[in-house]
Order: C-alpha cells, then sequence, then structure tokens
C-alpha cells in the first residue's frame, strides 16, 4: 500500500487528468515509439491513429488515480487488460519502457506543475499498478501452456478453410501448423492474430473472438472487414485476412485468452444477446450449449441490418430449429426486398427486449450481451429495467481499453 503523502499527491491529480489526460497520453504514445520504435508491433496502430487509445489509457489513467486509496476496486478491469496483454505478448520487462514514457511524459506535458514530489508519486504508483498486472499476466502465461494444447507467445496455424458467412463476415479455420494439439479454451474467449500490415510496413495484433465451440480439430475466427466510412478509416488488419490470406496461407496466433465467458457451472436459461460481429462469441456459446446436450432454456436474440449482412444465418436456424427448449429472434433493421420474414428474420427494426420481455425474461438466467457499445447500452438499461440483476447481465465491447495494451 502506498503512504497517504503519495496517494493524495496522485489523487490532487484527478482534476489535470480530466482536462489534459487525452494530450497526455497522446505525449505518452509519441514518446514512447520515438524512443523505442520496436515496440510498434506490439500495439495497435489502427486505434493510434483515430485515437481510441489514447481515450482509453486516459480514462484508465484517471480511474487509477482516482481508485488510488484502493486499487482492488478495479481488479475486474485489471483483469480484462492482464488478458489483453498477455494476448499481444506483453512481458514484465516492458513495464520500465512504459513506466519511463509516462513519467517523463507527465513531466513535459505539465511542465511546472510537476514537482520532484509529483513525479516520485507517480513513480510509485505506476509501481504499485506494474506490481499488480505482472503477477496477473505471469499467472494467465503459466495457465495457458499448461492447458492441452497450450502455448505462450505466438504459434502458427495453417488456415485449412475460408467461408464467407455474410457480406462483411468471413470465416478463417485455423489448424496448428506443428500438427500438435488444437488449444482447450472456454466459449466466449478470443485469440490474437499477427499478420504483416503493408500500410505500416510492420506487424500488427488483432483480437478476434473464437467462433466455434471447443473441442474441434481447429479453430474458427469469423472476422468482420471493417471499410473506410466517412471519418473512421479501413480496419487495416481485417482487410488484410479478407483480401490477401487464403488456404494454406499461415497466421500466427496467441493462446485463448478472455473471462467474458459462459457460465458451466449453473444449469439455468441462456440469454445470447448480440448484434452485427457481436454474435462470434454467441455461436462459440450456443454450439457448446447444443454440443453438449444442455437441458438449459437457451433464447439467442440476434441484430443486423439486412440479410446481406446476417452471418450464420441458416446454421442458427438449423441448431435451434432442432432442439424445443432453444428459441431464436432475429431482427433486421432496414429488410431488404428479399430478405423474407419469418424464414429469414423475425421482427422488423431494432432489437425491443421489453416488447418480447415475456420470451427473455426467465427466473434465474443470465444474459451475455456482445455488439456495438450503444446497442450493449440500450439492452443492458432494458435489462435493468426489466428486473435482470446486475451480476446476472455479462457484457463484452469490441475495441481498445487497457493502460499499456
Amino acid at each position: 500500500m502506498l503512504d497517504i503523502s503519495t496517494r493524495e499527491l496522485v489523487k490532487a491529480t484527478v482534476p489535470v487528468l480530466k482536462e489534459h489526460g487525452v494530450t497526455l497520453t497522446r505525449h505518452f504514445y509519441a514518446r514512447m515509439f520515438e524512443h523505442n520504435p520496436e515496440l510498434k508491433p506490439v500495439f495497435n496502430q489502427g486505434n493510434q491513429q483515430s485515437g481510441n487509445q489514447q481515450q482509453a489509457l486516459a480514462m484508465a489513467v484517471l480511474a487509477y488515480a482516482e481508485h488510488i486509496d484502493n486499487p482492488m476496486v478495479l481488479m475486474p478491469v485489471l483483469t480484462l487488460v492482464a488478458n489483453k496483454h498477455v494476448s499481444v505478448g506483453i512481458r514484465a520487462e516492458h513495464y520500465p519502457i512504459v513506466g519511463k514514457h509516462l513519467l517523463a511524459s507527465i513531466k513535459e506535458v505539465l511542465g511546472d506543475a510537476a514537482s520532484d514530489e509529483l513525479i516520485a508519486a507517480w513513480a510509485a504508483a505506476y509501481g504499485q499498478l506494474a506490481d499488480i498486472l505482472i503477477a496477473q499476466e505471469a499467472a494467465i502465461y503459466t495457465q495457458a501452456a499448461a492447458l492441452q494444447g497450450g502455448w505462450t507467445g505466438w504459434r502458427s496455424f495453417v488456415i485449412s478453410q475460408k467461408i464467407a458467412e455474410s457480406e462483411e463476415i468471413t470465416s478463417f479455420y485455423l489448424r496448428p501448423a506443428d500438427g500438435g494439439k488444437v488449444p482447450a479454451y472456454r466459449p466466449g474467449q478470443y485469440v490474437s492474430v499477427k499478420v504483416f500490415v503493408p500500410e505500416l510496413g510492420i506487424m500488427q495484433p488483432r483480437q478476434y473472438s473464437l467462433s466455434a465451440a471447443p473441442g474441434g480439430e481447429c479453430l474458427r475466427i469469423s472476422v468482420k472487414r471493417e471499410a473506410g466510412i466517412e471519418n473512421k478509416p479501413a480496419g487495416l488488419v481485417s482487410n488484410v485476412l479478407h483480401r490477401d490470406l487464403h488456404e494454406g496461407a499461415i497466421l500466427d496466433l496467441a493462446p485463448p485468452m478472455g473471462d467474458y465467458v459462459l457460465h458451466e457451472d449453473r444449469e439455468t436459461p441462456v440469454v445470447l444477446i448480440s448484434a452485427g460481429v457481436g454474435v462470434t462469441p454467441k455461436m462459440a456459446m450456443l454450439e457448446h450449449l447444443l454440443h453438449n446436450k444442455t437441458s438449459r432454456q437457451v433464447r439467442f436474440l440476434h441484430a443486423c441490418r439486412h440479410g446481406g449482412v446476417h452471418a450464420f444465418k441458416h446454421h442458427v436456424r438449423e441448431l435451434t430449429g432442432a432442439h424445443a427448449h432453444v428459441k431464436s429472434m432475429i431482427y433486421y433493421e432496414s429488410p431488404r426486398v428479399n430478405d423474407r420474414p419469418s424464414v429469414d428474420f423475425d421482427y422488423s427494426g431494432r432489437l425491443n427486449l421489453q416488447a418480447v420481455a415475456n420470451e427473455v425474461i426467465l427466473p434465474e438466467a443470465d444474459y451475455y450481451v456482445c455488439g456495438p457499445i450503444p446497442f450493449m447500452q440500450a439492452q443492458i438499461t432494458s435489462l435493468r429495467a426489466l428486473g435482470v440483476a446486475a451480476d446476472r447481465i455479462h457484457k463484452e465491447a469490441f475495441g481498445s481499453g487497457g493502460f499499456a495494451h
């Protein structure tokens, strides 16, 4: 535990972080990449260009300063960060580098306001945070290596099949290039892939949910090709995967990670709620439940724009149609002329939990929500209004996050 004077100095920077946090983190990343360019392949340069990562880091530093008296309050967030760090290969030796540039950035951005005492306080605070994350990550690395088919670092996989699931989403079936075992994982987890991005001239990692049930002969990821629209640039890695990598190509993967997973320690109902490419971890959960002949009531709710972007349409219909205790509800926000009601989709417009509450609000159910942040916020608000306890709502947003990732 940090001493009182150190904690008070850190907390005193909260107003400054609220006002200048993004400026600080932008300066930090620029400084670190200038002095340590070898770290660029570890960090998502797409999020760097968009500013998402600077914003995420600024919010994380602010949260840490606000909770410096009891950083364990942030443990759920730190667990998420630790998983992300392991998934891109961040190790203990990276923390001194990050710390050096973070402290230097505080000094350079705040100028005279950054006294020697303040820098010393933040050095101690960063050291405490680093120790927490290093310990968590060491445990995750050890666990990943100990699992059946497990490893640490990067392992080569062959693309054995490449199948279009919709106009935007393509599945990649991946087999270990070394002929070894496919790793064990839990439904809902993700893997990091690493590919060379010609536009940047470096390797880049990205996380993609495993979209098939564990226990198969290969891994499956299902990747949305992110097209450039308005002020949003095209996805650097997703376009390489869709455009340049075909069956027989090699992909480097990190071990499965993440704590957004299906709870298998209970027999209560499961409600899976997704939008867009958020369907991918739900496919792993749905397949796993049905492959294991569960008797749990299952509801599968999915929203997308129209039939052209509806991934796994036929597969979900086959799975749910064969099981009386499973029901799917598909929403098309703007159906196309050839989209068939009651065949391709069940409801027009946006997903509305209030309207189907009798079908989806089940006793002691767990609710798994995944998709764009506005969609998730709306569904969580609806679930809470319908009386669902917060600890029964499990969520994951796709995007940047973390202190150092």
